[in-house]
């Protein structure tokens, strides 16, 4: 097993997550089959009682992890499916420690941080590195492994211990580090300075570890006399980095050259794009775009098929309130012109009652005029409760979540769910979704299949009782699960496109495979979707060894403009983000 570890220096938040993804995408297009490992030292046993504000979103997986949301970036971009495991933090390493020590594996010893710590998170990574991740059997090949946090911060010590001792075990020739640093411009000289770079791989090194490769971040692209200078102070050769990572891995025999013409044309088609496709995004926690990662990221997977620049209008759903118009007209109208100027509107999931009215009004707008939109988790919840209001007559109707004496609840608090205890106690992970009807927008947008297997993450569900009287005023259940009683999917038959999700289609959107609801949603805002829902939505929009595979029609208020590929990844002229 090779392993490649990723780590930062100079200041959080420099990318360390989409280049160990990077790396992870140019080794597997060296024929490499790679898995990925991510290290956050904080104390939490995982990231799920933590704020979208604090640590951006909750990443969930397959089993049903709660996970950091570079976990969704190495999914995305290698199209792997990853287990709770390979995400490990300071609390689940202590956890099993502690729980070690109170059966008396470590009986008569004095348990401390070396060896006990240190050799439980190398054990950890042994055990997780070789699990595969791509479907296929056997082990990877080659393990990222990205360390949270920053070179000098007093909790990843333990960390920084343990990946020195497990460079010296694994042997020369099967560990490779890179260290991702920031070159500033000081806009007083306007000079890149190396200076920050030289420090932060000098405090590397006096902990153990020396770096094969510097991936430096810039606001501008680095001047050659500047990475020269680099790589004489640091001890690093320049540029090519798939080549330093094969010879450091002993794997130039191994490996083929990188085949990574469909990523490029997907860039290149990306940076072609200028008709805009404007999609208000009505949340809690605007304020940081982090806090809805994948949802974005589906979103722009959703935009490249349909030939659209994705343009979001961010509204914080409060301000639709009638009590922002007191209190801040401004923010108010402001709002509400967003709103009223989207081709699209999307209410994502969340928790908490702060906003959840604007958010309901949100949703009539798009019902009452027609606009496509899309209810995700608690964006479902409030669409059926708008409709109660609305439509049903149910005036005082609303989750028990927001007011647990109303008289017509009509989102309930699951029965086996727990109110005592927080982290990993909803329902998560993939469920299965039974389609209730073949002719219904999203089984069509899903192929026509029998069922379909999506993640969850809620608490929270539409009251079966009331399910029927919702029917009968119109509202269609299109989705539900094996049971029969838990609503999955909800539709408006009369209306464009406006589709309420239990789960989230977003954790399973990739780059060359929109997720079939948001395509949906942004060919609804093009006056693309009866067209793909008449010939079908294929599973995957490829292209092949650089060149278009599957094309399509542009369409402008259904008119037909031009051929095009239907595949891509937002590029903004900068590099492939996914």
């Amino acid at each position: 097993m090779k392993y490649v570890l990723v780590t930062g220096g100079v200041v959080s938040g420099l990318g360390k997550g989409v280049t160990a993804s990077s790396i992870g995408l140019i080794l597997k297009a060296c024929g490499l089959r790679v898995t990925s490992i991510k290290i956050d030292p904080y104390l939490n046993t995982d990231a799920g009682t933590m704020s979208p504000f604090e640590h951006g979103e909750v990443y969930v997986l397959d089993d049903g992890g709660e996970v950091d949301l570079d976990l969704g970036n190495y999914e995305r971009f290698l199209d792997i499916k990853l287990t709770r495991d390979n995400n490990i933090t300071t609390g689940k390493i202590y956890q099993s420690v502690i729980d070690k020590e109170r059966r008396g594996d470590y009986l008569g010893k004095t348990v401390q941080v070396v060896p006990h710590i240190t050799d439980a998170i190398q054990e950890w990574i042994e055990r997780v590195a070789v699990i595969p991740v791509d479907g296929k059997e056997g082990p990877p090949d080659v393990c990222v492994i990205e360390l949270g946090g920053t070179i000098g911060d007093i909790e990843s010590m333990p960390f920084i211990e343990a990946l020195g001792q497990f460079s010296y075990r694994v042997g020369a020739g099967n560990f490779c580090l890179i260290h991702v640093s920031l070159v500033p411009v000081l806009s007083v000289v306007g000079e890149q300075k190396t200076k920050p770079t030289q420090h932060s791989v000098r405090g590397l090194r006096s902990l153990g570890l020396t770096p094969n490769i510097l991936a430096c971040r810039s606001t501008t692209e680095l001047d050659e006399n500047v990475m020269e200078k680099i790589s004489r102070f640091c001890h690093v050769p320049d540029q090519k980095a798939h080549e330093a990572i094969l010879r450091v891995l002993n794997l130039k025999g191994v490996a083929r050259e990188p085949a990574l013409g469909e990523w490029t044309s997907r860039a290149e088609l990306c940076d072609k794009l200028h008709e805009p496709v404007r999609v208000a995004m009505v949340g809690k926690y605007t304020g940081l775009s982090d806090a809805y990662l994948s949802v974005l990221k589906a979103l722009v997977h959703a935009s490249v098929p349909c030939h659209r620049k994705l343009c979001i209008d961010w509204i914080a759903a409060g301000d639709l309130e009638c009590e922002t118009a007191k209190e801040n007209l401004d923010n108010y109208k402001k709002a509400w012109k967003l709103l009223k100027g989207a081709d699209a509107i999307l209410v994502p999931g969340g928790f908490g009652d702060r906003g959840v009215e604007g958010k309901i009004l949100a949703a009539r707008y798009a019902r009452e005029n027609r606009i496509p939109f899309l209810g995700i988790c608690l964006g479902m919840q409030i669409a059926v409760i708008e409709f109660a209001r609305s439509i049903v007559g149910l005036l005082d109707a609303n989750s028990t979540e927001f007011d647990p004496n109303t008289q017509n609840p009509c989102v309930i608090f699951m029965p086996e769910g727990s109110k005592t205890h927080m982290g990993g106690t909803m329902r998560l992970g993939s469920r299965r979704t039974y389609f209730q009807a073949a002719d219904c927008k999203s089984a069509k947008l899903y192929g026509n299949q029998s069922f379909v297997d999506e993640r969850h993450r809620h608490r929270y569900e539409v009251n079966p009782d009331m399910v029927q009287q919702f029917e009968n005023a119109g509202l269609s259940f299109t989705g539900k699960d094996e049971s029969g009683r838990r609503m999955e999917i909800v539709e408006l038959p009369n209306h464009p496109y406006f589709v309420g999700v239990q789960f989230h289609p977003e954790f399973k959107s990739r780059p060359g495979k929109p997720s079939a609801l948001f395509l949906g949603l942004i060919a609804a805002a093009t006056g693309q979707l009866e067209t793909f829902l008449k010939k079908g939505v294929p599973k995957t929009w490829g292209l092949s060894n650089g060149t278009s595979g599957l094309k399509s029609h542009r369409y402008v208020n259904g008119s037909k403009l031009a051929n095009g590929s239907l595949d891509g990844i937002y590029s903004k002229g900068n590099g492939i983000h996914v």
